[in-house]
């Protein structure tokens, strides 16, 4: 798997490719120079269940740690990864 992290103007996003087929994608908003909105996550019918929208979670963590920015997940399944796992709570937006 594969994930390109792409920015322009004040959006963003992370898309994940398996053998130049889209897996998923997540979709941000730069909220200003520490802060980006996650606002959506989409994964593809046949790659749910295969933890696409983590990956894409942690690759956007992994960028935000890169720029010491804060997250706030507005995205339903982003908010619930960020409520499961620990391991990322230091990016997340208090």
């Amino acid at each position: 798997m594969k994930i390109l992290l792409k920015e322009l103007d004040s959006k963003g996003f992370a898309m994940a490719r398996e053998n130049d087929k889209r897996a998923g994608m997540m979709t941000y908003s730069i909220a200003g120079t520490e802060l980006i909105i996650i606002d959506h996550t989409e994964v593809e019918p046949e790659f749910k269940g295969k933890g696409v929208g983590k990956q894409l979670l942690y690759k956007i963590v992994e960028m935000a740690r890169e720029k010491n920015i804060k997250i706030l997940p507005l995205c339903p399944f982003a908010a619930m990864m960020f409520k499961k796992l620990d391991d990322i709570k230091d990016v997340l937006k208090s």
